[in-house]
């Protein structure tokens, strides 16, 4: 398996990924930033054909590239199938399974920063059965979760988060946590620099992640909630598509 961590600060913090088996050249992108160039010559270099494009959420901080890149290169662009759009695009539902070669990918519904925010699980199936990893975008980041009341009331998400967050606890420690932001996004608080750990380590060390009583993590998510992302409920319609939105 392999796998591509691009870390942007322009024009958002913000991390997306490219991952997959180079064995049978079927390549993933998720949550892709900016325009498709640098994507596209990552899976060249390491000789995939993007089979998946894949949003976590709607975003609400930055433009998406996901269905302009999937259109580029005739792959199935991907969100949660509660998401009502102006575009085409293929619905996933929890539990759903995905193929990518020699990798398999388990759709996780990981509502409470949005409605229909989705993680991905990951297995690369010629090391082993367990999962490996998981693209938890802004849902589990390091250090923090993500803010709740972009989407909906802050106290609505934040019980949803709360559910969210006892579903990711129940994966082995040793799952690898690859989240959709990193330190200086506005998408959560506490956020470290470093764009990568482990669920063990959040369980451990991740304040409101460690949290097991709802009302306490409720109560916590309301507290020092920063400011929204410019024009953010614009940036969410831009990225259902209507476009006119922000002109």
């Amino acid at each position: 398996m392999i796998l591509r961590q691009f870390l942007h600060t322009h024009p958002v913090i913000a991390a997306s990924y490219l991952f997959g088996c180079t064995g049978k050249r079927v390549g993933v992108i998720v949550d892709p930033v900016g325009t498709p160039d640098h994507y596209l010559r990552a899976a060249a270099e390491v000789g995939v054909d993007v089979r998946y494009v894949v949003d976590t959420h709607v975003h609400a901080d930055h433009l998406s590239t996901g269905l302009n890149l999937a259109r580029i290169v005739g792959a199935r662009y991907l969100l949660h199938e509660s998401v009502e759009a102006a575009f085409e695009f293929e619905r996933v539902a929890d539990g759903v399974q995905l193929d990518a070669g020699n990798v398999r990918i388990d759709v996780l519904h990981l509502p409470g920063h949005t409605p229909e925010h989705i993680g991905l699980l990951v297995t690369d199936r010629t090391r082993t059965t367990e999962p490996w990893l998981v693209f938890t975008g802004h849902t589990l980041m390091v250090g923090d979760m993500g803010r709740t009341e972009l989407a909906t009331s802050a106290d609505v998400g934040a019980r949803a988060l709360f559910a969210s967050a006892q579903r990711l606890k129940r994966l082995p420690d040793y799952v690898s946590v690859l989240p959709g932001a990193f330190a200086g996004s506005v998408c959560g608080r506490a956020l470290s620099g470093n764009p990568a750990s482990t669920i063990g380590f959040e369980r451990r060390f991740n304040k409101s992640f460690a949290i097991d009583d709802e009302a306490t993590f409720v109560d916590a998510m309301m507290r020092d909630i920063p400011p929204a992302p410019p024009a953010a409920v614009a940036t969410r319609l831009a990225n259902l598509g209507h476009q006119h939105v922000l002109r």
